[in-house]
């Protein structure tokens, strides 16, 4: 777990890499929850018989249950010590490049691409680059955009 005391310890660390999560394995169960809460039950996630004919051989997660894991994976990497609060203010690009499908294990890398002044602290871009076991590209790489807030 990497500390980052306050807003000029983000700035010192413009550009780095934060870490690596530990592995999560994707269950059935967690896909058909997320299927539940937001309301999509699409085949190729929830019914197991019919996606194993899909060219991906059985369910996957949803790509936005895959996003979803962002501030798990995130408070296992990094904490901001010495502000007040972050606010998640919402993501620039987002894109799924490859399926996750379900009894795979994923993680998610962290990069701090850039801290920006606004108004009573900074907005940070973190990069979220979610990779699956085994396989070279991520499944879902994504920039969360974060005000982090202080007066100190």
């Amino acid at each position: 777990m990497l500390t980052i005391d306050g807003i000029a310890g983000l700035r010192s660390r413009a550009g780095e890499e934060l870490g690596v999560s530990a592995w999560h394995e994707i269950t059935q169960g967690e896909i058909d929850d997320f299927a539940r809460l937001t309301g999509d039950h699409q085949w190729i996630h929830v019914d197991a018989a019919r996606a194993a004919s899909s060219p991906f051989g059985s369910t996957i997660a949803h790509g936005l249950l895959t996003l979803s894991l962002g501030p798990l994976f995130s408070q296992q990497i990094y904490e901001i010590v010495n502000i007040d609060f972050g606010l998640n203010y919402g993501y620039g690009r987002v894109r799924f490049p490859a399926p996750l499908p379900v009894g795979s294990r994923v993680r998610m890398r962290a990069r701090l691409q850039t801290v920006e002044d606004v108004p009573g602290g900074v907005q940070i871009t973190i990069e979220q680059a979610f990779e699956r076991d085994g396989l070279d590209k991520p499944v879902c790489v994504a920039e969360i955009l974060i005000r982090v807030l202080s007066d100190r």
